[in-house]
């Protein structure tokens, strides 16, 4: 098998995030679901924002939050996403490449622009997301390429993009090449109002054994199994992939791997701010311990610190050296 030049390459929306603190009135006068996260229109987008208060920007984007992880703990990533050329699509191009992850996909023109999330959150620390998509849904297959998938031991793949039908197949295409190349697959379901739309699709993807490692958290997983129960969900879920990992919040995580069970606590946090990115960060520590070739439970063990890191600020990209944090937690345990 050739050498890999990446340890993770992945392929998600390229959003920049645009972070405000708001209320729980704020977010009843909107009609907006507490928590959740709703796709919007440009009309719909210019409008919150306009009512939003102050705001800070943050490149975000899960897959590409994940990488920012990964690069920070030492891993070698490259990223394919779609932005256009203006302001906010310089904004993620420097982001992204200033955090050492490799970025070539060129701009589309000015419209549609760069892809936003407006996050609200609350002082509970919960965020309720909005999603301008813009350029990121125009993600072309023609982008995909066969050589540079081959060269990452790992494609990470985020549920969120499978939704538009161009980089659906774009990443139909990455499955293949990755599979061809002998490499694994890395997928995360992201929500579920995305696996109520492409059940069928992801539980094909897991039948035909072409995702080797599945993330999800525990409402995910009962959504993809149409299980309440979550043990029955994990379990039927399992069965389907070499490597299951599942987050549960404040009660830690959970993985399945050859029917073998591990689980972590949650890791304390000196303060809870904002839970964007959570996920996105538990991920990057597990792939970094795989990458690394480190035990199952030290893996969940990484992933639980780079969590616990991304919710004591706002914005979902590392500002502690969570390197340091990993280190430190890992010999201590």
């Amino acid at each position: 098998m050739p050498q890999t030049r990446y340890d993770v390459l992945a392929i998600g929306n390229a959003i920049v995030d645009v972070i405000s603190e708001t209320t729980d009135d704020f977010i009843a006068s909107e009609a907006l679901t507490k928590g959740g996260m709703q796709l919007i229109d440009a009309a719909r987008a210019r409008a919150l924002y306009d009512a939003m208060g102050p705001a800070r920007e943050i490149s975000g984007g899960s897959g590409a939050n994940t990488l920012a992880g990964l690069a920070t703990l030492g891993q070698k990533c490259a990223f394919i996403g779609q932005i256009a050329d203006d302001q906010l699509g310089e904004v993620f191009a420097h982001d992204i490449r200033a955090t050492g992850i490799d970025f070539d996909v060129p701009p589309l023109g000015k419209e549609p622009p760069t892809a936003r999330c407006l996050i609200l959150v609350t002082l509970d620390a919960q965020r309720t997301m909005n999603t301008f998509l813009g350029a990121s849904q125009y993600l072309a297959a023609g982008l995909i390429d066969k050589d540079l998938i081959a060269s990452a031991a790992i494609l990470y793949l985020e549920g969120y993009l499978w939704d538009p039908e161009e980089p659906r197949a774009a990443m139909r295409a990455a499955i293949e090449h990755a599979k061809a190349a002998g490499r694994k697959v890395a997928f995360t379901l992201s929500d579920a109002f995305v696996i109520d739309r492409h059940r069928a699709d992801f539980l094909s993807l897991m039948d035909d054994g072409l995702i080797d490692i599945l993330f999800a958290n525990e409402v995910e997983i009962c959504s993809l199994q149409q299980d309440e129960d979550f043990e029955s969900a994990v379990t039927a879920s399992a069965a389907k992939v070499p490597l299951l990992i599942v987050t549960r919040g404040e009660h830690g995580a959970i993985a399945v791997q050859n029917e073998q069970r591990f689980a972590v606590p949650a890791e304390h946090a000196e303060r809870l701010i904002d839970t964007t990115g959570a996920g996105d960060l538990f991920a990057a520590g597990v792939l970094s311990g795989l990458s690394q070739g480190r035990p199952i439970a030290d893996c969940l063990k990484m992933g639980a610190i780079c969590a616990a890191e991304i919710i004591s600020h706002y914005g979902a990209r590392p500002e502690a050296d969570i390197k340091a944090l990993v280190e430190k937690g890992l010999s201590a345990a």
